[in-house]
């Protein structure tokens, strides 16, 4: 109790002098002897009526329009975080924010190394710290709906995709046009919207029936589960890590044309991001199917589902990518009424969404080898092949014939050896499983 009280004294000392800092020193002084599910809703209780106080002798100074936003992510982040307080291991809950700390932490420096231009590198900084900050939440409604993926349900992961992009759009004209909050408000709803999206599939978790219903207070480290986890995901992880170090190339290669050059790159990538998201839903299908045949000893389906898999990704890649093309003014003219700007953007689209459906090919193939229980091969591959080329090619056939034209072809190529790479891979390894069915 002695600790308790000199907290609270010291705590609420510090408040009256600067007006914050008190839950800093509450828990700082606290945490050395007892757990945050017990500090944290003291600390709140007592805190409630001094913010009240100095609330009333400010309220003059109060801007609501910097409140309104913040009441509204008080309530998203305050939801979610009391029910992990309540329920989850804490210890895991304090890594997962010490990254996300890092992340808010490394935005500057790392936008700074990718090169971006003095007159939006602010509002890209911005934007990251934000979005770093929403990152739990992403995290959180990918793992959920994977697992709803894994028994065939996609809908619910749809529905709930769908209620926060409703929520995201709304938001963004309220924060934008009504707050004139520019990237920020673009941000926080983001970030709003996902902390819906990730409530909404933990509610479907905890109230399905049998193996797949989540109970927060029996979570519990498997060692041998976690090394089958490791086993397929990390390698996966590694490599999505280090196409992004190349992407980040490409992208600061962009930026070396300025900021012109570079929202109309940005512009057409966000259009692409539909597309490949058509695409990559297959990849998921294709991965799915493939694993829950081989479990179930199915394996004469293996080839079809493959094949299937690729003449749906070719049309789905086509059809998607030869309309953001037919429509890319139009489109981009959504993010930018600048002429150049639109050209620029219309150029990537062109280069880069017409041969889309190779890249879905590609991912198709690494799908039925990870089904199958390969998570290395492809990772080595898909390094080599995309992410070793593209940096070769920066570095020579770009560093010799500057232009976004030569930059942007290195993707279709890339796409093309990888996926052949990949096919050759699949069928050499289709051959150690059984043709027809087991019983």
């Amino acid at each position: 109790m002695l600790w308790w009280m000199l907290a609270t004294l010291c705590a609420f000392f510090v408040k009256g002098l600067c007006g914050f800092a008190n839950t800093l020193v509450f828990t700082t002084i606290l945490s050395f002897g007892s757990s945050n599910l017990s500090i944290t809703p003291v600390e709140l209780l007592l805190g409630f009526p001094t913010n009240l106080i100095l609330a009333w002798k400010e309220r003059k100074s109060i801007q609501w329009k910097i409140c309104v936003p913040l009441i509204v992510l008080v309530l998203a982040g305050n939801i979610p975080g009391i029910f992990l307080l309540k329920n989850a291991d804490s210890r895991g809950v304090k890594i997962l924010f010490g990254l996300v700390i890092v992340g808010i932490g490394a935005a500057r420096p790392l936008l700074e190394l990718m090169g971006t231009p003095e007159d939006v590198i602010n509002k890209s900084v911005l934007y990251m710290r934000v979005y770093f900050a929403g990152m739990p939440v992403i995290m959180l409604y990918n793992f959920g709906s994977a697992i709803l993926r894994a028994i065939g349900d996609t809908k619910r992961p749809l529905y709930y995709l769908m209620i926060a992009g409703i929520v995201n759009v709304m938001l963004n004209l309220f924060f934008v046009i009504s707050l004139n909050m520019d990237v920020a408000g673009v941000a926080l709803a983001t970030v709003a919207a996902q902390c819906i999206s990730a409530g909404l599939i933990v509610r479907c978790l905890m109230k399905s029936q049998g193996g797949l219903r989540l109970h927060l207070k029996r979570l519990r480290v498997n060692a041998k589960k976690l090394a089958q986890i490791v086993r397929i995901g990390l390698p996966a992880g590694m490599q999505g890590a280090i196409f992004s170090i190349s992407n980040v190339l490409i992208q600061s290669s962009v930026n070396s044309f300025g900021s012109v050059a570079m929202a109309g790159n940005t512009a057409a990538s966000n259009i692409e991001g539909f597309v490949y998201t058509s695409m990559n839903a297959v990849y998921q299908t294709n991965l799915s199917f493939t694993s829950q045949n081989i479990g179930g000893k199915k394996f004469s389906r293996l080839n079809r589902i493959l094949y299937t898999c690729m003449g749906v990704v070719t049309a789905t890649g086509l059809i998607m990518g030869l309309g953001a093309v037919a429509g890319g003014n139009w489109l981009l003219g959504i993010y930018s009424s600048d002429p150049e700007v639109i050209a620029y953007g219309a150029n990537r689209l062109l280069l880069i969404c017409v041969p889309y459906f190779i890249c879905g090919l590609m991912d198709t193939a690494v799908g039925s080898l990870r089904g199958m229980g390969y998570s290395m091969l492809p990772m080595v591959v898909s390094l080599t092949g995309a992410c070793a080329f593209r940096v070769v090619w920066i570095f020579t056939v770009f560093a010799s014939f500057r232009s976004l034209t030569v930059l942007y072809i290195s993707y279709p190529i890339s796409w093309s050896i990888t996926m052949a790479a990949h096919l050759f891979c699949y069928f050499k390894l289709r051959r150690k499983f059984p043709k027809e069915d087991v019983q």
